[in-house]
């Protein structure tokens, strides 16, 4: 008989706290939520994903798989809604690649989706190409001859937000082989992507910047110099998936976005870029459980971003416009751990690139958050390098965090070393209770001080919503991650 009063006193206390009212989404207990070890947890088991799987957690690879995975188990749960979204995305694997001068072979990369050569490869006359900002235009080869020969330039932003593809595509219209470009910044090269694939690309490899200026001053110096390249890449489209997460309560009229993407580069297991902006709002979305929301909350894991923001542009563009009106706001996260404690310049004061209306109020409330905890804060300017160009393109008030990609903030960006020793876990930590506190605000009076963005109608064509591209600024030299169509484009 006592057994049987434990099990029914057990079974009320069950029932009771089924039914126990939430309260209302506040800055303070949500914040209180936020536990360092819950999100270094996150980040620990995607690194363990990473070593299971070939060092990484790359769209169209196993790790990536296993990620989507570990992300819907999490979620799930009575108060989310929580489902995939298969998308079609072009992958890309290099099979073999060398590039070697005078019986040196030289640590390269293949740009994604950049063409191969003949399997024999390419053994031709190096050259150099343009440098400086001319180095992006046509006119800069009228008196370089480069044609039938393979050709060296250094990476460099170009105007219209590229840093790689803007470099290789005069020197191919000039009648180049190949292209060979060297970095800019001292850590070793992992990848590059040129976004997609293109008549106008020809064979190109990315170099380490020492070795690249050892070669330069040898064909300042007069030097005739013969150079081999040879690279087979793989590229096909694979089926990939998006994952989302949203709150079962909260007015479907006004939603509030948090993404981060999932995937990695090949490189390394992506633990800063961008575990830890996917383990941000996972403990933020694991946290809002316990809470009631006046605007309902949707929680975004984009996948192939690492290729072009592959996984958030087939989500904007295949949105109705019924769909895309309810998006109150859209706030991103990438890399989050380490660095300085950036929020993107909504109010363009900064960088000269506004957001839509609605964005100035959402940086104001980090800065604001960050300001009364005593915290620098550094304005991080759009240059369309992450997901929320996506949502910058159809129209939506956009924020976020981002804590950079240059040598200082990250000397591991896209390298085999971005693993679980990595992030900073106090970086992370206050950054995941600023991203909480602002969220709290969004999620009980957003729709009272961001203005709603409805889509127009010249943005509804056969193939989706297309919006129009703001004219994103060019990066500062250093910048490795920002660009206008992807990483390192």
């Amino acid at each position: 008989m006592k057994v049987q009063s434990g099990l029914v006193l057990a079974c009320a206390a069950r029932a009771l706290s089924a039914v126990t009212p939430r309260p209302l989404v506040s800055s303070g207990p949500i914040q209180a939520e936020i536990k360092t070890e819950k999100l270094m947890s996150n980040l620990e088991a995607f690194d363990s994903i990473a070593k299971a799987n070939g060092g990484n957690r790359a769209f169209g690879l196993p790790g990536y798989a296993a990620s989507v995975n570990y992300m819907l188990e999490k979620t799930q749960n009575t108060h989310f809604k929580t489902w995939v979204q298969d998308f079609p995305a072009l992958f890309n694997r290099v099979d073999s690649i060398e590039f070697s001068v005078s019986n040196t072979s030289y640590h390269v990369v293949g740009l994604s989706y950049s063409p191969s050569t003949t399997p024999e490869g390419l053994t031709l006359p190096l050259a150099l190409g343009a440098s400086g900002p001319e180095g992006c235009t046509n006119e800069s080869y009228d008196n370089l001859d480069v044609k039938g020969k393979i050709v060296l330039v250094q990476r460099g932003a170009c105007p219209d937000g590229t840093t790689l593809a803007g470099r290789m595509k005069p020197a191919a219209a000039a009648g180049a082989a190949a292209v060979i470009v060297y970095s800019d910044v001292t850590t070793p090269v992992t990848g590059g992507t040129l976004s997609n694939p293109s008549p106008d690309y020809i064979p190109s490899g990315y170099i380490n910047q020492a070795d690249g200026e050892r070669l330069v001053a040898r064909l300042q110096a007069g030097e005739a110099v013969e150079a081999y390249f040879q690279q087979t890449q793989i590229i096909e489209t694979r089926i990939t998936q998006n994952v989302f997460a949203e709150t079962k309560d909260g007015d479907p009229n006004n939603i509030i976005m948090l993404g981060a993407h999932l995937d990695s580069v090949q490189a390394g297991a992506g633990i800063n870029d961008d575990g830890s902006g996917s383990a941000l709002i996972l403990e933020i979305a694991k946290a809002l459980r316990k809470f009631k929301v006046k605007n309902k909350v949707r929680f975004a894991w984009w996948g192939a971003e690492e290729n072009g923001l592959l996984g958030s542009k087939f989500y904007t563009q295949n949105l109705n416009a019924t769909e895309a009106n309810n998006i109150l706001t859209y706030l991103n996260f990438d890399m989050v751990s380490r660095g300085y404690f950036g929020v993107f310049d909504g109010d363009g004061s900064d960088f000269n690139l506004t957001g839509a209306p609605g964005s100035a109020a959402i940086e104001k409330l980090f800065v604001e958050h960050f300001t009364n905890n005593g915290v620098n804060v550094t304005a991080a300017r759009f240059t369309g390098g992450s997901d929320y160009q996506s949502f910058m393109n159809i129209g939506k008030p956009v924020g976020g965090l981002h804590t950079g990609t240059g040598v200082e903030q990250d000397p591991c960006y896209h390298q085999a070393c971005d693993t679980i020793d990595n992030p900073n876990p106090t970086t992370l930590t206050i950054n995941a209770k600023a991203a909480a506190h602002v969220l709290s605000i969004l999620a009980t009076k957003g729709e009272e001080f961001i203005p709603k963005s409805p889509v127009n109608a010249s943005m509804i064509t056969e193939r989706g919503i297309i919006g129009v591209e703001p004219r994103y600024t060019v990066p500062e030299e250093g910048e490795r991650h920002l660009s206008t169509c992807g990483h390192e484009v």
